[in-house]
């Protein structure tokens, strides 16, 4: 909006010059009709440039490269940044939804760049590969935000800074939980056989939770990754990666599923294997993201414990917006509050889930 504000009084200055120099040249006979004409003319050009303000000029224009709608998680991210960034609240949100693809966040962010847009958001499928598009943003004077997941840039200051979930500390605080829970079922030293559901290999979610659950798997000799397989964020895929997993192995005994909509996917895989999950099952559950169905799937039995993954991103983001746009500084790296939820306390939380 700033930018845009700045060419229009650029644009008004140098037309007034303009029409200053001709009044110059003219005789000193005219030289009074045409310096009232010309003050006219400004003026009218003046009152056009408001009207025009008045507009959508008025508001600030974000762009924003979603993932898409792969989890319940996303969808409630989603609506976060549709209902902050309204034009009641003084903004235009143009979205985009990639469909998980990163061809078509490229092209999404290039759109924003040609439609002159004041920020741009994004929520990177994968880390790598943004670097050109990034500079691109940079060299047109567009500030750029990275929600939920980061990117792997040589650069960083072709971002202005990121917000979301500290994922490493999320799948380290799975393993604490599950070592934790191991010990209070007395099989804290007992061998455990564990297979991850993982997201979408190479986004920021799936590769700070492997690392992090790998961290506390270092921790435990008697623990046994057997197997590791994306499933892709999505309830479909994750249901059929856990039916190859219980084709593959009849001793699992933990499913560390990198989102919730893996985990339902894996229950459902487990029952119609005839087997049981859950804290009364023969197989433990721990999921990311905490989605309201989460508690509801703790509460039936099903799950045995969801790691926090805060989606309500939307009013922290025009936080930092409000701030750029009165000229401050904001810090690089933003986290946003998470907790671990256990299946005996989803009945306490669950009426006050906002997702």
């Amino acid at each position: 909006m700033k930018r845009k504000v700045l060419s229009a009084l650029l644009c008004a200055t140098m037309m007034a010059g303009m029409l200053a120099g001709c009044g110059n040249d003219s005789s000193e006979s005219t030289s009074t009709d045409t310096k009232t004409e010309s003050t006219d003319t400004a003026e009218a050009g003046d009152e056009a440039d408001a009207a025009d303000a008045k507009g959508d000029d008025d508001l600030i224009v974000v762009g924003y490269a979603q993932v898409g709608a792969e989890s319940d998680w996303r969808t409630a991210n989603t609506e976060s940044f549709k209902s902050t960034f309204t034009e009641e609240n003084g903004y235009k949100l143009i979205f985009d939804d990639a469909q998980q693809k990163q061809e078509n966040q490229i092209k999404a962010i290039r759109s924003f760049i040609q439609q002159d847009v004041d920020y741009i958001v994004v929520a990177p499928v994968v880390e790598t590969g943004w670097e050109t598009v990034l500079q691109e943003a940079k060299e047109a004077g567009i500030p750029v935000i990275l929600s939920d997941r980061q990117m792997d840039l040589s650069d960083d200051s072709l971002y202005t800074c990121w917000v979301g979930g500290n994922f490493v500390k999320e799948g380290e605080d799975a393993g604490d939980w599950l070592a934790q829970y191991l010990e209070s079922k007395g099989k804290g030293e007992e061998d455990v056989n564990i297979v991850t559901l993982q997201g979408t290999i190479g986004a920021s979610a799936q590769v700070g939770r492997t690392e992090g659950f790998g961290n506390k798997l270092k921790e435990h000799s008697n623990w046994h990754m057997l197997d590791m397989q994306t499933g892709e964020f999505t309830q479909a895929k994750g249901q059929e990666v856990m039916e190859s997993f219980l084709k593959s192995y009849d001793d699992i005994d933990v499913v560390i599923a990198e989102n919730d909509n893996m985990a339902f996917g894996a229950i459902d895989a487990i029952k119609a294997a005839g087997k049981t999950c859950g804290p009364d099952g023969d197989i433990t559950i721990i999921s990311f993201d905490a989605v309201k169905a989460a508690f509801e799937a703790m509460i039936a039995g099903d799950l045995n414990c969801a790691v926090e993954c805060n989606p309500l991103h939307g009013p922290r983001v025009e936080e930092i917006i409000q701030k750029l746009e009165a000229g401050e500084e904001v810090e690089k790296i933003q986290y946003v509050d998470e907790s671990v939820f256990p299946a005996d306390t989803a009945a306490d939380f669950i009426d006050g889930r906002a997702y």
